[in-house]
């Protein structure tokens, strides 16, 4: 728990702070029961210090072990092999002193990074893998996958000219990392766990990069191109980057969609754990018209828990902030706070005292509350995802980019000869539209009374608001 479950000491078995097998094996069916698929979060790139592996690796630099992680002789000035960072800060590399050498660790130095040009290593992951899929799971969500393949030489990564509020050889975005990670075996290395997912029926898998190229498509097509995308698919984290502004997201979804071919599966998010919420980037009203966006586009999408309530970012002090990547900032704990259930103490999530406080504004923001509220941001995502569960058109259908606003975002979902319209206001002002030929019916709104209204060439969109249209046709 260095770093919240991403730093692994057992690849096969849950750790009791949060029960034990069985009960993930009772989770996997009664949720199978229900029509739901389970991922899991699978940490390929780094284990725990604490992890068996590590501990023997470690032990000797004769150890069997000793090739499962990434170790290397000091520089000539008995500093680090290469001027590799660390995404937390600092070198990336930790001196072991009983052997004197360092092993890697791209993120804490208490995840020592395994070396995956080590067949062992690959098999043995491999089976973790098998592990859980014989239990069920129906996939993986892939993490860091990018740090998966290195550099063989150990080059010195170039530093990064534009960073230049980074503080150089510490912040992690002080150089350019085309050394230290999205090595020449990547594809190999992840088609290899797709080649797991194949022994069995149904299964997928998402995987996490953050392309560094200046073009993000390309970069994120790149996971398309090079693995099989029939069982793999990359997170498109755009929607989380992106300034909040119509021709920014046109743009950006078009090219994107433009770029997928038969078989690809795109995906798209508007936040996730590491990134502040999209309720306090953009505020409540946008966050539901984004909500509108995320549910209407083609493929995966994926929501970040509290984003159906509008929860925010909580400010959390300094004597209880968790993130080991806080520094004087919160890191990423204000995303982190509990789920708010009710307007019970501790927002119903616990009787206990929680890991991160309770955001202030749970009695109002809540499950319990909003359900009973039919315009409150929770029914409206649940109105979303009846409407795209229900509708082969956003399920199967085609993308079309339509005539371009400056304020308003608009895309045609088409199947056969039906067709949804789709139009986003993405300001704090009511916007006028003459759509000529369009005749329809509102079928969702963020705005809840607007819903059942009849469309006919005009329409007046309300400050921030999202509208899915069903064109009437001949």
């Amino acid at each position: 728990m260095a770093d919240f479950g991403y730093d692994v000491s057992n690849y096969t078995d849950v750790d009791p702070i949060f029960g034990t097998l069985e009960d993930m094996e009772t989770l996997v069916v009664e949720a199978h029961k229900r029509s739901i698929k389970v991922l899991l979060d699978f940490v390929p790139n780094h284990t725990s210090d604490e992890h068996p592996w590590f501990i023997e690796s470690r032990s000797s630099p004769t150890s069997d072990k000793r090739d499962w992680y990434i170790w290397r002789d000091p520089a000539a000035d008995g500093g680090p092999p290469n001027n590799w960072l660390s995404v937390f800060g600092g070198s990336a590399w930790q001196l072991d002193e009983p052997s004197g050498q360092y092993y890697l660790h791209s993120f804490l130095a208490k995840q020592p990074d395994l070396n995956w040009d080590n067949d062992t290593v690959r098999k043995a992951m491999k089976s973790a893998m098998r592990f859980w899929l014989d239990r069920g799971v129906d996939g993986f969500r892939v993490d860091a996958v990018d740090w998966m393949s290195k550099d063989a030489a150990f080059r010195d990564d170039p530093v990064d000219e534009n960073a230049i509020d980074a503080v150089p050889g510490y912040d992690h975005s002080s150089l350019r990392h085309v050394y230290s990670r999205d090595g020449p075996h990547l594809f190999e290395r992840l088609n290899e766990m797709t080649s797991v997912l194949e022994e069995y029926k149904d299964r997928f898998m998402i995987t996490e990069a953050h392309p560094e190229t200046d073009d993000k498509i390309t970069g994120y097509l790149r996971y398309y191109q090079g693995v099989n995308p029939h069982l793999s698919a990359p997170f498109n984290f755009q929607g989380i980057y992106l300034p909040w502004k119509a021709p920014e997201f046109g743009r950006f979804i078009d090219t994107f969609q433009a770029a997928m071919k038969p078989g690809y599966v795109p995906i798209y998010t508007v936040g996730n754990h590491d990134e502040s919420r999209i309720a306090t980037r953009v505020g409540n009203a946008a966050a539901r018209t984004a909500a509108v966006m995320l549910l209407t586009l083609p493929g995966m999408a994926f929501i970040y828990y509290g984003e159906e309530l509008g929860m925010h970012d909580v400010d959390i002090s300094q004597d209880k902030i968790r993130d080991p990547f806080a520094g004087k900032q919160n890191g990423r704990d204000p995303e982190r706070t509990p789920m708010q259930w009710s307007n019970a103490p501790q927002a119903g999530f616990t009787t206990a005292t929680p890991w991160l406080p309770v955001s202030d504004d749970y009695k109002r923001i809540n499950v319990h509350t909003e359900a009973a509220d039919p315009s409150s941001s929770l029914n409206l995502y649940k109105r979303l995802l009846r409407f795209r569960n229900q509708s082969r058109v956003l399920r199967y259908g085609s993308y079309k980019p339509v005539t371009k606003y400056e304020h308003v975002l608009s895309y045609e979902r088409r199947l056969g000869n039906e067709i949804l319209l789709v139009l986003l206001n993405f300001s704090d002002l009511n916007q006028k539209l003459v759509i000529n030929d369009l005749e329809g019916t509102i079928v969702v709104s963020t705005h809840f009374e607007d819903e059942g209204a009849t469309v006919n060439g005009h329409l007046t969109l309300q400050a921030n608001e999202g509208v899915v249209i069903q064109v009437s046709h001949d």
